[in-house]
Formats: structure tokens, sequence, C-alpha cells
């Protein structure tokens, strides 16, 4: 299933100037921007109740929809937090999967369509203590229970129920914020004046960077030799489902990979037959991002590739972040 016509009519809407027809909608986007506004206060307020758990609480999110890097920047911090002596717990709603019951924690025994591509993802790189709940607060008590000294809350921005003590907002430095509007006119959750009152911005392709890693096999998870990459270069399928697409092809471009694009809807869930319909055309080798590849490890399909990438930070990003973690825990020398 490819990318639907609606959904790349609102791609192609949000990320380029403001058509003129939507500035006729311009008294509903001020209503949507006050509602918006209105539930964050009316949580501040006290009117909506939230909830405080016994342990810190950092929220990684994005005012756009979409991706803009969280589950690589996610794996950064779990690493490097862990090494300053921290017990560090995720709480994420797990999009994508469906479990028949709630706080989930993570185990070797839970699988992607169980817990969502995200959380699978972040476990298989750090082992660390993650829980799965769309009741983000429920998963972060849990967290608490289970002995962590922090919890990090995975795109919970705007998921106001659970307070936090430090907020990191991750910006996509190549599509920034589109034309600016508020869904569905435009690809933003809140406006950027939320900017405004976040802890920490980080902004992905500037003082965040996605480092490429090695071509890795699907059957064994093990890097490919140089020959075969050479020759996967030559000729490939390229497939993404994630919230920004683009930045996959554009990364395989810069690395000397000849492909044709198959997007897919952010967070699909890969069958058989999807690999299937993609090589009906070419029986080409097939490159995916390892967020898809993470729902394709089962399949018994030949030549299914997928290339790795890890968040770098700037030494004063990072030093900024251990900074604003040790004001809130106290633990980190």
């Amino acid at each position: 299933m490819a990318i639907s016509k609606s959904q790349q009519f609102f791609e192609n809407l949000w990320y380029r100037p403001t058509v003129w027809w939507l500035w006729l909608l311009l008294p509903l986007q001020l209503l949507l921007r006050v509602i918006v506004w209105l539930r964050r206060k009316f949580y501040q307020w006290g009117i909506f109740k939230s909830y405080k758990p016994a342990v810190p609480v950092v929220v990684i999110g994005n005012i756009n929809v979409g991706g803009t890097g969280k589950t690589p920047l996610a794996i950064y911090l779990i690493k490097l937090l862990s090494k300053q002596g921290l017990k560090v717990g995720l709480v994420t709603r797990g999009y994508g999967g469906e479990s028949a019951h709630y706080p989930l924690l993570m185990t070797e025994q839970v699988k992607p369509q169980e817990c969502g591509d995200e959380p699978f993802l972040i476990y298989n790189h750090t082992a660390a203590t993650i829980v799965v709940d769309p009741n983000r607060s429920r998963g972060a008590e849990k967290l608490a229970e289970l002995g962590c000294d922090l919890v990090l809350c995975d795109d919970g921005l705007q998921h106001y129920k659970l307070q936090r003590d430090l907020e990191i907002v991750v910006i996509d430095g190549q599509r920034q914020f589109g034309n600016g509007w508020l869904m569905p006119f435009g690809p933003l959750r809140e406006p950027v004046s939320r900017l405004n009152s976040a802890d920490i911005q980080v902004v992905n392709g500037q003082s965040m960077q996605l480092i490429a890693k090695s071509i890795t096999q699907m059957n064994d998870w093990q890097p490919v030799s140089l020959d075969t990459q050479a020759i996967i270069q030559k000729n490939c399928h390229a497939v993404a489902a994630i919230g920004n697409p683009q930045r996959f092809y554009s990364t395989l471009a810069r690395l000397g990979f000849n492909f044709s694009q198959h997007s897919f809807p952010d967070h699909h869930q890969f069958t058989a037959d999807d690999i299937e319909r993609i090589r009906q055309n070419q029986s080409l080798p097939i490159v995916m991002t390892e967020k898809d590849a993470v729902k394709c490890r089962e399949f018994d399909v030949d030549d299914l590739y997928f290339l790795p990438v890890e968040a770098q930070l700037d030494k004063e990003l990072e030093v900024q972040i251990l900074h604003s973690i040790e004001s809130i825990t106290r633990h980190i020398a």
C-alpha cells in the first residue's frame, strides 16, 4: 500500500508556500489556535487533571505531525544518561501496535505488532526499561514502581495529562514548520510560539546529525561486505514508512545509491505481499529504514536490507542536556 493521494495532497499543501484559498480559512485557523491554547492552560490551571510521578519526567516531542528524529535521539539519551549512572525508563504510546493489556513492559518476547515499531527499535538498541501504554501517565507510574530514576516520555509534548520537569523539542532542519498552519491545513500540532516555553530545542540536521551506518542484512541482522553493498548501490528499491521519507531517500542518494522510491504511511504494518508487489516489475534488492525493518524480520524473503542511522549531538547541546537533567535529578556529577 503506497501513500494515498489524499496524504500526498496534504504533504504538498503543508510543505510549500501557503496557497491563496487557505487564507479563506483564517477564522477557523484562529479558532483552532485558541482551542489548543486553552487546552494547555486548562491543564496548567488544574481544570483538567494531570499526574506527577514520583520521579522526574523528561518529554521528547515535536510540534509537527510526522517524524523529526525523536527515536534516534531517545536512543542516544538513554545510552548517555545510563553512562551517568541513572536508571532510565521510557514510556511511549506505541503507535501502530496493539496489545491485549497495558501497561506493556518490553521484553525479548514482545513483537513489533504488539508494541509498535519505535518501542521495539529502542529496546533492541538499549535493552532499557520500556513501558508501552496509550495512557502515558499510567505508564510513567509503572516505570517509577520499577525503580527508574528518570522517565523519558517519547512523543509526549502534547500529552499534558503527564506533568513534566523538562521539555526537549526536536525540529526537522530540512522541512522546518511548513506553511506554519495548524492541522489539517498545515503540519503543526501547536503554533510555532509553543517553542518559546520548551527548555531545549534540538534541530535535526544542525545540532543533531543522523549518521548512516553500514547496510545490514535482514536475515541475520549483520552488516554486509563492501562488495555486497556496492552491488546493492547500483540498483535497488528504497522503501520507507516514516514521517519524512524524503530524508531517507536523500541519505541514500548522498551515499551513491541508485534506487526507485516506495513510500508507505508512517508506521505501516508491512506484509510479505507488500514486498512482492514492490518487486513485481523488477526483482532488485530492497533497502528500508531500520524502523521499518523490525516489522519484516520474520519474512522469508531474500535480498532485504536496511540502513541504520545513529544520532550524534553537538558537544554544546549534550552538555546543555546533561546540566538540565542534573538540575532535576541531582544524580549526575
